[in-house]
């Protein structure tokens, strides 16, 4: 899969390495060669010296071949001429970094498929620190309809030695819950769990509920105040 990231800022090189880590093809460009020959030289992706607003570099960069496109320019009227020449050349994937939420339309409008806002991102964050502590890591998904959360399990907590499908059979238990993932210790895999896994003291689960229901996941499961 060859993925074009269009501005090598920080962002930009960081996913460079993720992506390049994932055994993907990566491109960048930039109009800076001495962060072009950085990318080159430490990271050891391609990189190509230009505006990613202009359609000769585009080509030069591949941009006709290019299985996804992230934009991560400076500004937001930058990555919408960005996204806007994806869709002009077909691109399938072109993920955009947003900055203001004005741009919210027009980069739906100018064909862009994944729009992540960083300042929602981190507005998120802090407020999921503050509102739930108890909570690794919380994600939501199709504007804040589902919540997918990341709990450790205490050695005391209430649930420690219950399996799945004791926990869903009591009342207690948010309807509508569902456990999807479970991590027995640090340095294990996570998997699916079925019924019969049983909830060990220091392991990690992934649960998806409702925005409503996660103040009473949390509860049910003792981890307030542990």
């Amino acid at each position: 899969m060859y993925v074009l990231i269009g501005g090598a800022g920080l962002m930009g090189r960081d996913l460079a390495k993720t992506l390049q880590r994932m055994q993907y093809t990566v491109a960048v460009i930039d109009t800076n060669p001495a962060i072009c020959q950085e990318a080159r030289e430490k990271i050891g992706v391609m990189a190509f010296e230009g505006s990613a607003v202009k359609t000769s570099v585009l080509i030069e960069a591949g941009i006709l071949k290019a299985n996804a496109v992230i934009a991560t320019l400076r500004d937001d009227a930058l990555n919408l001429a960005l996204v806007t020449l994806c869709k002009h050349y077909g691109v399938p994937q072109i993920i955009v970094r947003m900055r203001d939420r004005d741009f919210t339309e027009p980069y739906k409008l100018a064909g862009a498929t994944h729009i992540i806002s960083t300042t929602e991102l981190a507005m998120n964050r802090v407020i999921n620190a503050i509102e739930y502590p108890e909570v690794d890591a919380m994600m939501h998904f199709e504007q804040g309809q589902i919540e997918v959360l990341k709990l450790s399990i205490p050695e005391n907590c209430t649930i420690v030695r219950r399996s799945i499908a004791e926990l869903a059979q009591d009342p207690r238990f948010p309807a509508g819950t569902l456990i999807i993932g479970y991590q027995a210790h640090p340095h294990e895999e996570l998997h699916i769990p079925n019924g019969n896994t049983l909830l060990e003291g220091g392991s990690t689960i992934l649960a998806v509920t409702k925005p409503e229901l996660v103040h009473q996941l949390v509860d049910f499961m003792g981890l307030c105040g542990t």
